[in-house]
């Protein structure tokens, strides 16, 4: 957008919040959807997180580190939090938390077995909206946990929906909207659906708590919530901590029951301490009769005496009894905020303040992207942004302090000090950051969370910006130059993608807000230059430019485990590895260049990023000391090599994304950078007149004259139309849908692989793993998976920018149809978006077969899969992985661009 443009309101808010005149990002949708069976909370002696604190327990005992809730909320330190709890007279217990499996539950690794919609959200949280589908059956736990055991891995997952419970409209949608009327004042509507044919009970218990900081043995001041004011109208709640300040809750006092007999009229408000209940998990006694579960002995199990007489707690619910009739809608209205002397909480102002903030949505949006030619993609992009938003967590770690336990808690085991994340002892995070799927993944993961700040750059480059800023700093970086991958092995190795997110960042800042933020996109860049030089000396053992990365993300995608040793001995050069490094040397390359305008150091740094580019590709494409190359000239493709302790050397022949990945290394010169940057210019031409065998690498415009415009990428112009051949093949990579993570021709013929009178086997598998090798949700033999798909789109450009329409490739391979690389890049696109569209009847794609999304209060509802079907393109994975599957909200934009 023009800088000469006027500002949404949104644009305003995030303005303001830039520049401190006001915290409009101090509260939002920050609590995770998952507390339990993390590594934070596994305080075990060998690391079994699910196992050590499981979902029955999380009912009873405080979390150490964090919180989690329905459609929930808190500030940016989580210190105080409210969420959604409810029962509906069949469950066994009150519905505090979403429940899913662990990963030695599921047939395919952790899920959840919830169906909840992210609706709405705005930058500064504004305005957001969530979906809740609440069953009025009783929930089947023990039906979900027990199908999913008895199931293999050539099963599909057996979820909530094939149980039958939403069958004759036999369920709640509980909607929670939140606008806000200041940084401080946020207004809460709790909407309640009955769609059953019949009149139907809820009880709903909106819920405020203090994440629990007393319980550890620190001298801290306890928190403490209790009544403020109570009349005919509303009751007033007021939290007060020690590092927050005062807060308070105003909870109405619906219509309908000023019109009952006195003694019924009043809401109960329910107080508790959110303390671990030690009685009903160890036989301990307790530090106070009120504990953390006592909401649910008051309400399931008629107990009374649970809750706190005196009206004081850290825990605090108001109690409301719903009676609604078939169809109907019912409202209670709360509202949170800085003011105690509030006459009128719920007046015409409180219902005004969500029609504004909606409409002031609708603006921010469109001003994001207009495309008005079709709803259906506003629709699938706007609940995409949505979810990208709701999955901002609060996520607290400090390592050392989780090593050593806390002083008013027994010890951990000695295990632990030379166990997972043991050598991390700097990592200390107080921060809110963009999670993957705050349920599946309710911590961050480093390559994951490059993606995401793609498309949240479109919508608020700030935070983008601090996002990237954060990953690179000190105490997340270790000393040596690493990123911490993800909590569950901060040791792992993820590919190197984040010299790429800061130069699209910056990109996208230049573009969309008509400004260059050099010192960002330095400030990231120093930083990488230690995790470049971390990659060098760690992943190339042995010093000639071919890598050996580990699993790099790609789980299951080879033919062993390639994060564990390998059976044979040796070690395995990786084409992917490999390609990863190529392509950091390329966006640090080019950033180098960027930052050169103004600093003629960079001119040198630049220079050695374009050397290291040369000597890798020279390696993956050329007979090196070793005998070898990563690139199969016979079959046309780039291949995993397995270096035998005896000095021999095998092709593992396997078509998957790891022969495609060198495909991501290309990048343009301009000519403009040649006569600007002498300094870099003469390096580049001396390489060309002394190292013949390494400037073969470069191609270059016609007649090739001292500043012409210079692409470099791994592959020349004849490997880019043999991989682009099997790329395009519908009987290989191409599917409706986008590229599959394998070939389907390993359907047909599976490869094989004989080791120590064991047999490996790779063959494509378009759903869930069949083989669980890596553990749990083992996934790449066959889906279709967006980030890959996103970069191959931009890859495919930048070779287009580079050949023009002078070079044509057959779109599908064998149909006789010529395009240029663009239009393969719009295909792509147009397939990767085809999953969320719905046809003529309603259908989407990603709905895979089941039939209740058909219905008219499911159809319009869009879950963003981890990864997708490799024929038929259905969700997979973890449901609400609107991290990198975000990036479709990015792609609908682009196209919107496109057609104006």
């Amino acid at each position: 957008m023009s800088t000469s443009e006027q500002l949404t309101q949104e644009e305003i808010r995030l303005k303001q919040d830039r520049e401190r005149q006001a915290y409009w990002r101090r509260w939002g949708c920050y609590l995770s959807d998952r507390s339990w069976g993390t590594v934070r909370e596994d305080y075990s002696k060998d690391g079994s997180a699910w196992e050590y604190f499981d979902f029955e327990q999380s009912h009873y005992r405080a979390y150490r580190w964090g919180e989690d809730g329905i459609a929930g909320i808190s500030d940016n330190h989580q210190r105080l939090c409210f969420a959604l709890a409810f029962w509906n007279e069949q469950d066994p217990f009150l519905k505090e938390r979403l429940f899913g499996l662990s990963n030695s539950q599921g047939n395919h690794g952790e899920d959840v077995k919830e169906y909840y919609f992210h609706l709405d959200n705005t930058p500064t949280h504004s305005y957001m909206k969530y979906l809740y589908k609440y069953p009025q059956q009783a929930f089947p736990y023990e039906q979900l946990q027990q199908e999913n055991q008895k199931r293999g891995l050539k099963e599909r997952e057996f979820e909530l929906i094939d149980t039958g419970i939403f069958d004759d409209h036999q369920y709640f949608d509980i909607t929670v909207e939140y606008a806000k009327a200041t940084d401080e004042d946020i207004l809460i509507n709790i909407h309640v659906t009955n769609h059953n044919r019949e009149t139907k009970r809820l009880h709903l218990l909106p819920t405020l708590w203090f994440r629990n900081i007393w319980s550890w043995g620190y001298d801290v001041e306890k928190p403490r919530l209790k009544i403020y004011d109570r009349n005919d109208q509303f009751s007033t709640i007021e939290a007060e901590h020690p590092d927050l300040g005062k807060r308070w809750l105003y909870c109405e006092q619906p219509v309908r029951a000023l019109l009952r007999p006195l003694r019924e009229r009043e809401t109960p408000l329910l107080f508790t301490e959110n303390n671990t209940n030690y009685q009903r998990l160890s036989g301990e006694k307790n530090q106070s009769p009120y504990v953390k579960d006592s909401f649910h002995r008051y309400v399931v199990q008629g107990e009374k005496s649970a809750v706190n007489p005196d009206h004081i707690g850290t825990k605090f619910a108001a109690y409301y009894t719903l009676e609604i009739e078939a169809g109907k809608t019912t409202t209670i209205q709360l509202r949170l905020c800085n003011n105690p002397e509030l006459e009128l909480p719920f007046g015409q102002e409180y219902h005004d303040t969500f029609q504004t903030r909606f409409q002031e949505a609708e603006q921010f949006y469109q001003r994001i992207s207009p495309y008005e030619k079709d709803p259906e993609l506003r629709n699938v992009q706007r609940q995409a942004f949505a979810g990208l938003l709701w999955n901002k967590q609060y996520y607290h770690y400090v390592i050392d302090t989780w090593l050593a336990g806390d002083p008013g808690q027994p010890s951990p085991p000695e295990e632990r000090k030379q166990g997972k994340n043991s050598d991390w002892v700097h990592l200390h995070i107080d921060d809110v950051i963009s999670m993957p799927d705050k349920w599946e993944y309710p911590y961050f993961a480093a390559w994951d969370w490059a993606f995401h700040l793609i498309p949240l750059a479109v919508i608020d480059i700030d935070f983008a910006k601090k996002q990237l800023d954060r990953l690179t700093r000190e105490w997340y970086m270790h000393p040596n130059g690493q990123l911490p991958a993800y909590e569950w092995d901060f040791d792992g190795v993820n590919p190197p993608v984040h010299a790429w997110a800061a130069w699209r960042i910056y990109t996208i800042e230049q573009k969309r807000y008509g400004r260059s933020d050099k010192k960002f996109l330095e400030r990231v860049f120093q930083k990488l230059l230690l995790n470049f030089t971390w990659w060098i000396n760690r992943q190339d053992k042995d010093g000639n430019n071919v890598f050996q990365g580990g699993f790099l993300g790609l789980d299951n995608i080879g033919v062993f485990n390639r994060g564990d040793e390998l059976p044979t001995g040796g070690k395995l050069s990786q084409s992917d590895g490999t390609s990863w490094m190529a392509m950091f040397c390329l966006d640090m390359l080019t950033i180098a260049l960027e930052l050169a305008s103004d600093n003629e150091v960079y001119e040198d740094i630049a220079s050695k990023f374009f050397e290291h580019f040369l000597y890798i590709v020279e390696a993956m494409n050329h007979i090196g000391p070793e005998g070898y190359t990563l690139w199969n000239n016979e079959d046309g493709f780039y291949y995993d090599v397995l270096d035998l302790p005896n000095g021999n050397n095998i092709d593992l022949k396997v078509r998957s994304l790891v022969g495609l990945i060198p495909l991501l290394a290309v990048t343009i010169i301009k000519s403009e950078t040649f006569e600007k940057l002498s300094g870099f210019t003469k390096r580049v031409n001396w390489f060309i007149n002394n190292r013949p065998h390494l400037s073969r690498n470069i191609a270059c415009m016609e007649g090739c004259g001292q500043n012409s415009r210079r692409l470099l990428a791994i592959v020349d112009r004849d490997k880019l139309r043999r991989l682009l051949e099997k790329m395009l093949d519908q009987t290989e990579f191409l599917s409706d849908y986008g590229i599959r993570s394998l070939s389907r021709y390993h359907a047909e013929h599976p490869y094989t692989f004989q080791a120590n009178d064991e047999e490996y086997q790779v063959g494509y598998e378009p759903a869930e793993s069949q083989t669980a090798m890596f553990g749990g949700n083992s996934n790449w033999r066959g889906p279709i998976w967006f980030p890959i798909n996103y970069l191959l789109i931009e890859a495919l450009q930048r070779f287009d920018y580079y050949y023009g329409d002078d070079f044509k490739v057959e779109c599908p391979t064998g149909s006789g149809n010529l395009v240029s690389l663009w239009e393969v890049a719009l295909e792509l696109e147009r397939r990767l978006i085809a999953i969320f569209q719905a046809n003529e009847s309603g259908y989407r794609p990603v709905y895979g077969d089941f039939e209740q999304f058909h219905d008219s209060n499911w159809q319009n509802l869009i879950l963003f899969h981890e990864y997708f079907h490799g024929d038929n393109g259905a969700g997979l994975g973890a449901s609400h992985q609107t991290g990198w599957t975000a990036l479709i909200a990015k792609l609908i934009m682009q196209r919107s661009e496109y057609d104006r």
